[in-house]
């Protein structure tokens, strides 16, 4: 799930569903209530951590935050050094998880169809009309963490392609990278308020409404796909908050154009190779969890 949500591709969600603890999440996640509260205050610390399943959550973010960590220094090298390769890499993955994600529909409806369509439809005017402008200060800093959080959850959205949306990725991977530890920290509570309010109305509308809420998700992936097209033409700059030139505008161009308008490699052939790469991977993982569910 950390490796998942480090890039802005496959979500650590669907890493949770395809291999069978989302349930077990969800559940873990919706457990830090008033009663969780109540044993804290009592001191019955052995209750508590029975009632938040908190080995389960330990081992999980454990976990995570190493693979975050160790990941963050190689994905802001592989962005500024082999973008094409690595966006090709994101492409393939966040395309078979939405595959995925839309096999796991019980029952298809007119209904499921036009969810399915509506988050497709949603995504793309997203990644049309939102370019990355919001601030570095704290106050967005910590929105960034609420809101990606949440989407880390759910099974169909990347949380680090919210970060791209609200163009806060490479801040956060710098962050990281540079051990920014007071930027870190304002994120990291906004992970949690979000988390632990979002978790229920995950819950709620998995539990009510099942088969449309994993079609909308499913559709806001193969609509989010245009975002994270390897080759783009770079139409206008921005400054960043460290004084650095870094492309604001953009559009997407087929490869063939790209020697053209840009001057540089389209690298096609690698980019397909690292595409089915990312496809072959997650198709890995599924087969995986569905091997050891079933041994179990």
């Amino acid at each position: 799930m950390g490796a998942a949500d480090v890039v802005p591709g496959v979500s650590g969600g669907t890493i949770a569903f395809i291999t069978g603890i989302y349930e077990q999440l969800l559940n873990a996640i919706k457990s830090i209530d008033g009663k969780a509260l109540k044993y804290l205050s009592k001191r019955e610390f052995s209750a508590f951590w029975s009632h938040i399943d908190g080995s389960f959550l330990l081992i999980l973010v454990s976990g995570i935050l190493f693979s975050v960590l160790s990941l963050a220094r190689i994905i802001h090298y592989l962005l500024d050094t082999h973008p094409i390769q690595l966006w090709s890499f994101f492409f393939g993955l966040v395309l078979i998880s939405a595959v995925l994600v839309f096999k796991t529909i019980k029952k298809w409806q007119l209904k499921v169809l036009i969810s399915a369509v509506a988050g497709c439809i949603l995504a793309w005017v997203i990644t049309t009309s939102t370019p990355a402008t919001l601030p570095d200060n704290t106050f967005f800093v910590f929105l960034a963490g609420a809101i990606a959080i949440c989407a880390m959850i759910l099974p169909g959205i990347s949380g680090s392609f919210i970060l791209l949306i609200l163009g806060k990725y490479e801040f956060i991977i710098n962050a990281l990278k540079e051990f920014d530890l007071i930027t870190i920290g304002i994120f990291l509570i906004g992970c949690v308020v979000g988390l632990l309010s979002f978790a229920r109305i995950v819950s709620w509308a998995l539990k009510k409404y099942y088969d449309i809420t994993i079609a909308l998700l499913a559709g806001f992936m193969l609509g989010s796909l245009r975002k994270i097209w390897p080759w783009k033409e770079t139409l206008s700059y921005r400054l960043n908050s460290k004084g650095e030139e870094v492309p604001f505008m953009q559009q997407e161009i087929l490869p063939t154009e790209y020697l053209s308008k840009t001057g540089a490699d389209p690298f096609l052939f690698q980019a397909l190779f690292f595409a089915a790469l990312g496809i072959l991977i997650v198709i890995g993982i599924e087969k995986y969890a569905a091997y050891m569910k079933k041994e179990s």
